[in-house]
């Protein structure tokens, strides 16, 4: 007689993490973070730029070539009220400069009131004017026209108005001019290769790479490709219902292009491995191959039981208790495994989240 599947519930992805594990900046060198070598039963600790030799010639590693945009703009109301904005998509085939946003505020304007963002647009910065509210699944989020004097795109805005934005468990607020931590960010909190803007949370497993790694990878014969999934701010929303199947993900942007199918169907004919380069890619490819559509939107929620299609292996960094991303890896290599791998890492001094470290973890199953 068959044994049932266990059903998960959100209590089984929490852990306690010491705070100080949470990573404040990133490491000196990126391939200088910890590695964890997870693809088998006993852990191995590693540094980051051993992976090109954990790999096979033939392998495909897919990467989301996603840019950070700096999305997180600081102004005020018509009253005088401090405001803060998170941009978390700019609009295509609206009526203008139109961007669907977070809005942080003591008392949210009225339908048409104005927002005046880095002084407003008379003073070199811009105006955004509240249109609506705009329907998803991770809080209030609402529909702004922006203006400036030079009517500038909403993307020029951001970037010279905006600050990076980093996670909430990254404690830094960046909004003095002059703060050092601002230029460290803007190029670290970046991947060397981001190509397509649109996120507002890096790919972060993608972080540790750099021009060694990549030239060291290109030298053992194993094939690049990438993905765009632009990262919302969803991502670092809680599951806040017990019974997993209650809970709705958000929705982001995708697209596989044409050159990265044919990598994918190469990588399969010589029979390699494909390995995704954080949690993004694996939504993006496993999205594709359930709907068969090469750009859309996903709203892909992978929890144990799911049947992987694509991904052979997972680069990842290490994630929030009780995640919709700690349901992802123990889908991928299996609930006991991940928690004994996370387990493991806190003994060690494993630094988490999104500045810390990562690790590799093979599909079993």
């Amino acid at each position: 007689m068959s044994t049932p599947a266990r059903t998960f519930t959100l209590s089984d992805f929490d852990f306690e993490l010491p705070p100080q594990l949470i990573a404040q900046h990133p490491a000196a060198e990126r391939s200088a973070s910890r590695l964890l070598d997870g693809r088998a039963t006993d852990p191995v600790d590693r540094i980051f730029r051993e992976l090109p030799d954990l790999l096979q010639p033939g392998d495909l590693l897919v990467f989301n070539d996603t840019r950070v945009v700096k999305a997180r703009v600081f102004g005020e109301k018509s009253s005088g009220g401090k405001v803060e904005l998170l941009i978390e998509r700019v609009l295509v085939g609206g009526t203008g400069n139109e961007v669907v946003a977070h809005m942080k505020v003591s008392k949210k304007p009225q339908l048409g009131g104005v927002l005046h963002m880095a002084g407003g647009a008379r003073a070199g910065g811009f105006d955004a004017t509240l249109l609506s509210r705009w329907p998803d699944a991770d809080g209030p989020l609402f529909r702004f026209a922006l203006a400036s004097a030079d009517s500038a795109s909403p993307h020029d805005l951001m970037e010279r108005h905006g600050h990076m934005p980093l996670p909430p468990y990254i404690e830094r607020q960046q909004q003095a001019g002059d703060d050092p931590d601002a230029a460290e960010d803007a190029q670290r909190y970046q991947t060397v290769f981001a190509r397509a803007p649109g996120a507002v949370a890096a790919p972060t497993a993608a972080l540790h790479f750099d021009d060694g790694v990549l030239a060291r990878l290109a030298e053992r014969g194993i094939e690049r490709a990438s993905v765009t999934l632009h990262v919302g701010a969803g991502t670092f929303q809680p599951v806040k219902t017990e019974n997993l199947a209650e809970h709705r993900m958000h929705s982001e942007w995708y697209e596989v292009p044409l050159p990265t199918l044919a990598a994918l169907e190469r990588c399969r004919q010589r029979g390699g491995r494909v390995i995704a380069v954080g949690t993004t890619t694996v939504r993006t490819l496993e999205s594709w191959a359930q709907s068969g559509q090469a750009t859309g939107d996903t709203s892909i929620f992978i929890t144990p039981g799911f049947a992987f299609q694509v991904v052979d292996l997972l680069l990842t960094n290490f994630h929030l208790p009780k995640s919709t991303l700690m349901m992802l890896v123990s889908a991928l290599s299996g609930y006991e495994h991940v928690m004994g791998l996370y387990r493991h890492a806190i003994r060690q001094g494993y630094r988490f989240f999104s500045y810390g470290d990562a690790m590799l973890l093979e599909r079993r199953g």
